[in-house]
């Protein structure tokens, strides 16, 4: 590679999703003296993005957009950009950033590939036919574009890890483990449980497959037993999103008293420290960040043992595995924290200690560099 040429072409789906999880490593790229640039659609978060001094480019990428045409300006437009910029390497962001940008960087010629599988996501989860041919549609894209030298992906659990090598989209030589986003220990930190009534909150988009609707009946479960807890959904609403919880379905339960909607928040670590347990029982993940930032602040966890989600819980030691798509089994372990907060502080300390070791965002970001090192090298 031409060693004037060090500019990093970060391709991301959402602006607010960059900024939330690849916004410390693009300032840590840059100040290893590469050039960074930031590709994506317009949105809440791009005035924050160059106000933190990243050039920016907008590109029309819609992440549920199924029109072919316009599809395929999406992948020409990305072809034009990579044309005009001539990135050294392009980091791409989430599944449909990597499927068009991958096939868009070997047209137009970008020397170095990195793609970010943070989870294989709604194709891979969904039922039926049609959803069958769509995941067979996306592997066999998978084995074809990754098929090229100088291409790196990242997956973020074992399970995505393990099927992506079973299906032969990938070598061992191509594919690397980095176990999430990484959590800032310093602004995600531990504080005691307030003294008021056990607070279980689960922060995620409020979308099905995040286990909304389970949570809910969990909690309408409690009530009726008469356990003494409070229950918050905290997360916005993604219209975008085909398994997107309808805004009148959430003020409904909300105005029934099963639970609260606090909607989106900026101030996780303020959500955190108020609550007393986190609970996630989502279908499938990457590796939830917001998991990370719960351990991180010391709080015990309850959430599904799935791909994904099990990366971050130990059964027993900082938080509760439960089978997906069940409430009576998640009303089950939540009663169990709700009921012993020795318990749940001991999980939460665990939690705490975890994190510092295993999950911490310096280490995420030096993993990251190693790969970038290793691109401009070869």
């Amino acid at each position: 590679m031409r060693a004037s040429n060090r500019l990093i072409l970060f391709v991301v789906n959402d602006p607010g999703f960059f900024l939330s999880h690849r916004l410390p490593l693009a300032i840590a790229a840059r100040e290893q003296g590469y050039e960074v640039c930031v590709a994506t659609p317009s949105g809440d978060g791009v005035e924050q993005i160059r106000a933190e001094g990243l050039s920016y480019r907008r590109v029309s990428l819609s992440r549920s957009g199924a029109n072919p045409f316009a599809e395929l300006r999406t992948i020409w437009g990305l072809y034009k950009l990579y044309r005009e910029l001539r990135p050294s390497l392009v980091h791409h962001v989430t599944i449909k950033p990597v499927l068009y940008g991958t096939l868009a960087a070997r047209l137009a010629k970008v020397p170095a590939v990195v793609n970010a599988i943070s989870g294989l996501g709604f194709v891979f989860l969904a039922q039926g036919w049609f959803s069958a041919m769509a995941r067979s549609a996306v592997l066999t894209s998978y084995r074809w574009l990754f098929s090229r030298r100088r291409l790196w992906v990242i997956v973020q659990n074992k399970d995505d890890y393990g099927y992506l090598l079973e299906q032969g989209c990938l070598s061992r030589e191509k594919i690397e483990l980095i176990r999430g986003s990484g959590v800032d220990t310093e602004h995600f930190t531990m504080r005691p449980e307030t003294d008021d009534a056990p607070l279980v909150v689960l922060p995620a988009r409020m979308l099905w497959d995040k286990g909304v609707e389970e949570f809910v009946e969990a909690a309408r479960q409690l009530r009726r037993m008469g356990v003494k807890a409070r229950f918050a959904l905290v997360g916005g609403i993604d219209p975008d999103n085909p398994e997107s919880v309808p805004a009148g379905r959430l003020a409904e339960w909300a105005r029934q008293g099963i639970v609260e909607w606090w909607g989106n928040r900026q101030d996780m670590p303020v959500v955190f420290s108020l609550a007393h347990i986190i609970c996630l029982p989502s279908y499938r993940e990457g590796l939830p960040k917001v998991l990370l930032e719960a351990a991180a602040c010391g709080r015990s966890i309850v959430t599904t043992d799935v791909p994904g989600c099990r990366e971050v819980v130990i059964e027993g030691e900082n938080g509760l595995l439960i089978p997906a798509r069940q409430s009576k089994p998640l009303a089950e372990a939540l009663r169990q924290l709700i009921d012993n907060p020795e318990k749940r502080r001991a999980m939460g300390r665990r939690a705490r200690a975890m994190a510092e070791a295993e999950f911490s965002i310096h280490q995420v970001v030096e993993r990251h560099l190693d790969i970038y090192r290793r691109a401009f090298d070869s």
